[in-house]
């Protein structure tokens, strides 16, 4: 889903929306309340900035279950998603 929905050169808000819930949401729940990786609700989140969530996101983080993001997904993109998770209301 994530190459095709995002091969555009712009941004598609709804569909980062829909890749946080459904393909993070998998993971983290699909309210991101947390599962098998943590909550990502933005008060739980507010003491990250979006430069350290847009890493996560790209990179992943070594000997977990959160994978890299990088090949599927731009920088850009994936800071939209994390200032959307910082930003998000319930």
């Amino acid at each position: 889903m994530a190459t095709t929905a995002f091969a555009a050169d712009t941004l598609d808000p709804n569909a980062l929306k829909r890749l946080v819930h459904q393909d993070c949401g998998s993971c983290h729940g699909l309210s991101l309340k947390g599962g098998l990786g943590p909550d990502l609700r933005s008060e739980t989140l507010e003491h990250y900035d979006a430069e350290i969530l847009t890493g996560v996101i790209l990179d992943g983080i070594p000997d977990t279950a959160m994978p890299p993001w990088r090949p599927l997904i731009s920088e850009e993109e994936a800071e939209w998603i994390a200032r959307y998770l910082l930003e998000q209301e319930e």
